[in-house]
């Protein structure tokens, strides 16, 4: 990558959104100062030695620590000056980026896929696609797709540089011939093997957040998510392991609709722990934090895209004078989802769970082995659904709920073990004190004992529910 820096302004906004796709994307760079003919003679050097110093600061604490930094003038006087005016520093440029060079493994094999940047008509031959192959290779004769078109062409011929080729393969840059086919229907997008790649309307991909976005990833927010050369606006719902699988390790480039995941309102990271949490975790330790997490993303117009593709996730409508980093996340697309009818069809696998916490007080003991509740369920709940799951009492009893009591919301509870001695004097207390509460001034022995049992006992009742569950069942472990 190319970080190309004007060097009378230095870092702008997009030169650092440039940077932090860069981080995500590239593995080396060399930062261009340029427009150095803007700088008086006299103090051009010390100028370029300052801003240097710069950005070597600012690069130190990114995966581009150290990397060359040359100065440059493309074009002095700028683009009204003569032809005449030559370049400075760019052949010095050149020596820089021929160090830094270096040739990547390449693999013929796979399907054939290309990402075309232009798209042009030659008179008498064809339409030409340019681009750079990315995976597979192409032969003169074969057939390749135009995926967002759905039309299949046969190539008529091809150059790299100039000149005719008959085989073409990855990290190849290529123009292709075909025919019949309008150029103003294609500028950018991809091209492959009939059949291999898919046009999905949602998908699951793991992700990170990026550091310098400031503001939480919230679920059912709408992103810009970037795929290949589109952008399209997308919806995104977050997810992690269940709490249990916190630090297993990363499972690359894979996912497991065997298991069961934890919905997240929004992306877990240092930052979006509220304060409160922080107080508490702070006297625990560590806040914990999952070593991997997914999102699931429903975007508003189809996509075509291979799997395990770079996927962004921007919110590009913010200010782009206002100093903020519009890039929110970065990830891997681990699933595509191709039928319309994904709610229906494919959302059902992926066992993403509420964890459900209700609270309500016991009323009154009936019997050694059964209670009245309250405040669990409002007055219009059907308890029917709730008969049979198991609720804990605050003094440690285990129990189930048998049904409702009454058209108010109250409910019963069976108690298999019985009821403590102690709760049920608690329980006792409690309620004679109600009764005599009502009928009229309270004693000094009264008042003490109602001090005692000031603590209601309470019922908590914890179930899981999947998020796209069509029966909402209640899950019990």
């Amino acid at each position: 990558m190319m970080l190309v820096i004007d060097v009378t302004k230095g870092m702008q906004t997009q030169s650092a959104e440039c940077l932090v796709i860069g981080q995500i994307a590239c593995q080396k760079m060399v930062v261009v100062l340029n427009k150095i003919d803007l700088l008086p003679e006299g103090k051009r050097q010390s100028a370029i030695e300052k801003m240097t110093k710069k950005m070597q600061k600012t690069l130190e604490n990114t995966k581009f620590s150290g990397c060359p930094i040359v100065a440059v003038a493309a074009k002095p006087g700028g683009p009204e000056a003569p032809e005449s005016e030559n370049p400075l520093g760019v052949s010095e440029l050149i020596e820089v980026l021929k160090s830094q060079a270096y040739l990547p493994s390449r693999d013929p094999s796979g399907h054939f896929l290309m990402a075309v940047d232009h798209c042009f008509s030659i008179k008498g031959q064809g339409t030409v696609m340019t681009g750079t192959i990315l995976s597979g290779s192409v032969s003169l004769g074969d057939n390749v797709e135009i995926p967002a078109l759905k039309v299949t062409k046969k190539v008529k011929s091809m150059q790299m540089f100039h000149t005719p080729v008959t085989y073409a393969m990855q990290g190849d840059r290529v123009g292709v011939c075909v025919t019949q086919f309008d150029p103003k229907l294609l500028e950018r997008g991809l091209i492959c093997t009939p059949d291999s790649l898919h046009t999905i309307h949602a998908a699951i991909i793991s992700l990170k957040k990026i550091q310098y976005f400031r503001g939480a990833l919230q679920t059912k927010a709408k992103f810009h998510i970037t795929v290949g050369h589109e952008t399209v606006m997308g919806r995104v719902m977050f997810f992690s392991p269940a709490p249990a699988d916190f630090n297993e390790e990363i499972q690359e480039n894979v996912f497991d609709f065997e298991k069961d995941y934890l919905y997240q309102e929004e992306y877990l990271s240092k930052d979006s722990v509220s304060s409160e949490e922080n107080k508490e975790n702070d006297q625990a330790g560590e806040v914990q934090l999952p070593k991997q997490q997914w999102a699931l993303l429903e975007f508003e117009k189809p996509v075509t895209c291979p799997k395990l593709c770079l996927v962004i996730g921007s919110k590009l409508d913010t200010d782009i004078h206002a100093n903020t980093c519009r890039l929110a996340f970065h990830g891997v697309l681990l699933q595509g989802m191709e039928d319309k009818n994904y709610t229906e069809t494919f959302l059902p696998k992926l066992k993403v769970y509420k964890q459900k916490h209700k609270e309500g007080q016991v009323e009154r003991v009936m019997d050694d082995y059964s209670v009245i509740g309250r405040s669990l369920f409002k007055k219009e709940t059907n308890i029917q659904i709730f008969v049979g799951l198991k609720v804990k009492l605050s003094t440690g009893e285990d129990g189930i709920i048998d049904g409702g009591f009454g058209q108010s919301g109250k409910f019963k509870i069976r108690i298999p073990d019985g009821l403590k001695p102690d709760t049920k004097m608690l329980l006792t207390a409690a309620s004679k004190k109600k009764s005599k509460g009502g009928k009229g001034e309270m004693t000094k022995e009264d008042e003490s004992s109602k001090n005692d049992a000031a603590q209601p006992v309470t019922i908590s009742l914890i179930f899981k529910r999947y998020v796209f569950d069509t029966q909402k069942k209640m899950i019990q472990s």
